[in-house]
This record gives C-alpha cells, structure tokens and sequence, in this order.
C-alpha cells in the first residue's frame, strides 16, 4: 500500500510498505480520508519527536471503513468508524476516573504507532467512534471529527457551559473555528477573537455573535466591547467562559486580561513560549483556570452528532487533496498557503 512517511527527521516520503495485519485486538482500518495538523507539522519540520521511531506513517485525525479485524474485534467489520486520535488503554486508573484522554498507555495514531497518511490503518478496536449517519457529508471530511471538533468539544463540555452563558474564543482556527461553533449550538453568546480577519468573517456567518481583530484592537477596547456585548445579552460581568485556542503568548496574555469573577479559562491551545502572568488573579476572581487534553472516545458520539445534524458545519472549513499530493499539501500547510483543513484521501484524483 501507500503511506507518507517522516523517514528521518525533516523528511516526507510517499512510498510503498507493506500492508498490515490486525492483530487478535486491532481492526484494519481502509481509510477514507486523514487531516492534517499541525501536530503533524510539528513532527516533520520543527523536531518534536514521535514515540515510533521513524519511518513512521504520520496522521492522526481518521476515518474509514473496517475492512479485517482480530478474533476479538470480527463484529466491526464493515462498519464505518472515526478513530480516536488518542487511544486509551480503558483499564488504568485515569481511565476508570473518565480521565482517558490522558491514559498513560495511550496510543496516538501517527505517533505511538503508524498512522493515517495511507491507505490502509491497523489501530486498537476499543475506543473506535462508529459511524451510522454521515448527514450531508463524505466519510472522508469526518475525518477531521476525530481531533478538530472533538478537541473543543471536550473543552466546552468541561467548561460547564450552559444556555446563555457568553463564551469567548481566542484564536480561531482549525480548533478554535469550531469551539465557536460548538458553543453556538449549545446555547452561549459567542465572542470570536483572531488576528485573521477572513476568519472572523467566516465565522460571523458560523455561531460568531461578534467578531474582533486583535491585531487591529489595543487590549483595552477590546475588554470594553467584550464587556459591552455581555451587557447587552444579559450575560453579565461574571461566569465568562473563555476558550484559549491559539498556542500563542499574545492569546494566551488576552485570555487571562479578559478573566472576571467566576470565571472558567479552558486551556487548549499549545505553546512551548512562557507567559509572565499574576497569578493571583485567579484566586482574587475565584476563577477557574483548566487545561484539557485532546478528547476522550467516550464523548466522540455526541460531538459527531453535532456535525451530521448540521449544528457544527465542516464544509467552508475543509478541502481534500489527493494522498499522493501529501508531501507538497503538508508543506502548503506549514507556509500557510493552505487556509483550510486540508485532508488527504487515498486513491483520489
């Protein structure tokens, strides 16, 4: 089969391996199509280390078709499954505590083992997200349901956020874009906040009660019409909940100037940079400040159902390409020419 493989540090090659066989507790995934993220990136050109010694197949947001499965797994053949970006083990203590995203065991396709930039995945068959209504979309753009939605859609869910609460969301790309749009579809008053100002525009017509341009706002004016908006719906000064998506000292600095009493900062954006912050503000607002870690299998159903129905759309925020244009779609994506989530599909055109 073909895969696009990090063959050594700093290098992508589409080649032929051999096929693989799942094991007594695996399934044999035939993918319908993989995301790209910047995680990805990460492992190819800015020398984060997978735990799979190269070569390694990259790509860990997947859907596809059980075609083989292990003694334990036969029943899931021929189903369509999304497959977990992390794998829990289901049996550890983190695990039994609903804390399986982060299991100590986990697996993460395209990390601890080979991934999805192929045509054909072997993974663990527990955890797997099955996939009984598409709605209007192909099994392939599901694929990004498997980091993309479910990583915020944890994050929302673990805020505690109700109908009517004001979310705020800085950073809005291809996590961020639908933390706006989940919170929109449970009920929040929802405040984008991006540098980007196509985004913003795309996301006004996507769950985006208002929309502000950092880049183009001091801090200050900003807060104000945060303030101002939450006034107007009725939300208050108080109970915020605010979504951190963009990995970036500037964002994550906003995110804790825009903290107020009884507040909930959900940490999900990723940085390595350190940010000087006073502490104290947390405990002198009773704020509550949490990281949350990718997406446990367990809430992969109800995030799925958001898109099928319609609630959450994926289709202005994605685009496939043809696996075997993997190599230059990947180097599109790390110069940002490419916008969009882009996915890459076996066997197309």
């Amino acid at each position: 089969m073909k895969a696009l493989q990090l063959t050594a540090p700093g290098t992508l090659e589409l080649r032929e391996v051999p096929r693989p066989t799942p094991a007594a507790d695996q399934v044999l995934v035939g993918v319908a199509g993989c995301g790209v993220c910047h995680t990805d990136i990460g492992f190819w050109k800015d020398g984060v280390g997978t735990k799979k010694t190269p070569p390694i197949t990259l790509g860990h947001e997947v859907s596809g078709t059980v075609v083989e499965a292990g003694v334990e797994f036969a029943h899931l053949v021929g189903r369509q499954v999304i497959v977990p970006a992390v794998i829990p083990c289901g049996t550890c203590d983190l695990c039994k505590q609903g804390r399986g995203n982060v299991c100590r065991a986990q697996l993460m396709p395209g990390n601890d083992l080979d991934g999805g930039f192929a045509e054909f995945l072997a993974v663990p068959g527990r955890g797997l997200c099955l996939v009984a209504d598409r709605g209007p979309y192909a099994l392939a753009d599901l694929s990004v349901v498997a980091d993309a939605v479910t990583t915020p859609y944890q994050a929302v869910v673990r805020s505690g956020l109700t109908r009517g609460n004001l979310a705020v969301v800085i950073g809005t790309g291809g996590v961020g874009g639908y933390a706006v749009q989940i919170a929109a579809a449970l009920g929040a008053y929802v405040v984008a906040i991006d540098v980007d100002g196509i985004r913003l525009a795309l996301l006004a017509d996507h769950g985006a009660d208002l929309t502000i341009n950092s880049a183009t706002t001091d801090f200050k004016e900003l807060r104000k019409r945060v303030r101002g908006f939450a006034a107007e719906r009725g939300c208050g000064e108080t109970g915020w909940k605010i979504f951190e998506c963009s990995g970036h000292p500037d964002g994550q600095g906003t995110a804790w100037g825009l903290l107020t009493h009884a507040a909930t900062l959900m940490v999900v954006g990723f940085t390595l940079a350190k940010v000087a912050l006073r502490l104290s503000n947390a405990m002198a607002f009773d704020a509550t400040i949490q990281g949350t870690w990718g997406c446990k299998p367990e809430l992969y159903p109800a995030a799925l159902e958001l898109v099928t129905s319609g609630r959450v759309a994926l289709g202005p925020f994605i685009e496939r390409h043809p696996l075997s244009a993997g190599v230059e779609v990947l180097a599109q994506v790390a110069d940002h020419r490419i916008g969009r989530r882009a996915i890459l599909v076996p066997g197309a055109a």
